[in-house]
This record gives C-alpha cells, structure tokens and sequence, in this order.
C-alpha cells in the first residue's frame, strides 16, 4: 500500500489540475507600434522560448502579404520588453526577389542550434522551403539554405520533437487547383535528411497548416485548418508513419489558421477562431479563442482574446508553453502589429 500511495497522489493531482485548470491573462501587448517599424503590413507569427525570461518571435512584413518586397523580421524580448524589430532573411533568389511567408522557430534538442523555417515563392502554391541557423539564441543567422526539392518545412506550426529524437514537422500543400492536403516531414537524423508521409491523400476533405500533438499513450494526432468550416483531425499509431481518417472536432474552422499544443498538465490547448467560413477568405477573424480537450476532439473554450467587430483580423496564432509553465500566444493583430499574451 506504501508504494501505491504515491503514485495515486500523482494521479489525483493531475486529475484536480486538469479539471479545475481555467488559464488567465497575465499580460497582452502589442510586440510593436504602427509607425514603429518599416512595413505596412505583417502577419503569420512564431515565437520561441530561447532563454531565462527571453524569447524570440519572428514574423513577415512588407507592403501587403505576396508583395515582393515582404521579408522575414524578428524581435527579441528581454530584461521585460520587446527590443526594436530587425530583418532576419528575405526572398531574393538569384536576382529575383520574391516574398517571405510563414517563418516557424525551432529549436533543436540537446543542441544550441536554433532554426528559422520559412518559404520563398509568388505564392503558397509556387513557394519552396528555406532553413537559416542561428547558434547565438538568433542574434545572427547562417546563409539560407533550400531544402531539399519536395520538402516545404513547417508550413505554420513548430515540429514536434518525440522522446527517441524523432523530428515531425507538420507541412501541407497547395496546389495550383486549389487542392489542399497536409502531410508530416520526417526526420531521424536532426534535421538533416526528411522523409514525406501524406495523411489520407485521397479523400476530398480539405485541410492544411496541421499542428501535432502527443497523447499519454503515444499517439500522434494533427489539428488542421479547413474548408470544412471545423477544425479537423487525424491520429497516428505508429510516430506519423501512417494516419487513420480525418475527423471532425466540435471546433468551428472559418478557413482559418490555428495551433495546438499539450500543457504538462496534461490538457491540450488550442487557440483558434469561432466561426465559419464567409463569401470571403478574411472573413471570420473577428474573433480569436482559447479552448482546451482531454481527448483532443471535444473542446471547451476557456478564454476569449479578442471579440472584434467587421473588417478586424486577429488570426494566425502561435503558442508555446515556457520552462516555467507559463503559455505565450502571439498573433495578427490587424495586419499591423504582432500580440503578444501570456497566460498562466
């Protein structure tokens, strides 16, 4: 009975935690002010834990997404304030520019090595996959590398990285009849060699920007966008080798991004945007939420970020749970600046 007792305190405890954990804002800024910086417009923001109360988020900004002339930019956070943005990387290839889209930080395991995913191209159909390297927490950044041809990176949301050091980054693709499909890049060797695995490419569901997450029994399972108008999922028994069928949560999905993570206390949180889809591809993004699952199908809002009116946008989350357990999102605001919210 002397060695089950502990035990059952772990299980009650997570159980009480799980049930009663309702998240609350401790702080929300904006990571920047409009007249502030050299772009008109930005969007798609990652954000990466680097250090003791340090972090690192990047985004692109330019004219008006597509633009030639958007670039990838970066801002660090320290002694508790955002320092001024810098450019990071753009889309000059040869002699040609291009725009930037979606940067995605990601921090290798048991190494210094920060990396800087994004694409390069006219646009998500045409656009190719590109990694820079930092090994100064992103102070400065290594010469751009191409991916290999085929490998798109994470298209919006950060790799999971599993126990045996197995790397899955969650991508998807956009073709030029408009079909979309995600899929899960591989890697056993830290990033340098990936393998392709399509999750079920041949049904008509119509999903892209997938997040993964890890359930206690080892299964996998992805979070997409779709133009289901609900927020789809599929599980993985065997570390995103193969995918069982697309299902649909109880998350309204208006054609938009969203991402997931699991707490340490064991809940999964997404946040995302409650509505359907409208006539139009903004519409919808009026209004941003936390929810949270045990099961990651049913979902329970918990929080609301942001409850705007028409022509608002407040889209494209990031989230990620810091070493001392507190939960920072940022996300579009406006196309005009980036937000920064931390929860606990």
């Amino acid at each position: 009975m002397k060695n089950i007792a502990p035990f059952l305190a772990f299980l009650f405890l997570t159980f009480y935690s799980c049930k009663s954990y309702k998240p609350q804002i401790i702080s929300s800024h904006q990571i920047f002010q409009q007249g502030q910086v050299d772009f008109k417009e930005c969007h798609a923001s990652t954000i990466q834990s680097i250090g003791k109360d340090s972090l690192l988020a990047a985004w692109f900004g330019g004219t008006h997404e597509s633009n030639p002339d958007v670039v990838i930019w970066s801002s660090l956070y320290t002694n508790g304030k955002w320092q001024a943005p810098v450019q990071i990387a753009d889309g000059i290839i040869a002699d040609t520019r291009y725009p930037s889209w979606n940067p995605v930080l990601y921090q290798y395991p048991t190494s210094d090595t920060l990396a800087l995913y994004y694409k390069i191209g006219p646009n998500p159909r045409e656009w190719k996959g590109f990694v820079k390297y930092s090994q100064d927490k992103g102070q400065t950044w290594s010469v751009a590398q191409q991916l290999p041809e085929g490998i798109l990176g994470p298209i919006k949301n950060k790799p999971l990285t599993l126990d045996n050091g197995l790397i899955l980054s969650p991508s998807s693709t956009e073709s030029k009849e408009e079909i979309w499909k995600a899929h899960v890049e591989i890697s056993r060797d830290q990033g340098k060699t990936w393998s392709i695995h399509t999750i079920q490419p041949d049904t008509s569901i119509q999903v892209i920007q997938p997040s993964i997450v890890q359930h206690k029994d080892g299964r996998l399972q992805v979070l997409c966008r779709s133009k289901e108008n609900k927020v789809m999922a599929a599980f993985s028994m065997d570390q995103g080798l193969t995918w069982g069928p697309w299902q649909a949560t109880n998350l309204l999905n208006p054609n938009s991004a969203t991402d997931a993570i699991r707490l340490k206390n064991g809940l999964f949180m997404i946040v995302y945007n409650p509505a359907v889809a409208g006539k139009d591809w903004w519409e919808g993004r009026t209004k941003l939420h936390v929810a949270t699952s045990k099961d990651g199908l049913q979902w329970k809002d918990v929080l609301i970020l942001e409850d705007g009116v028409k022509n608002d946008e407040y889209s494209y989350p990031t989230i990620i749970e810091d070493p001392k357990g507190l939960i920072h999102i940022t996300y579009t605001w406006n196309r005009k600046s980036i937000k920064h919210v931390v929860l606990k």
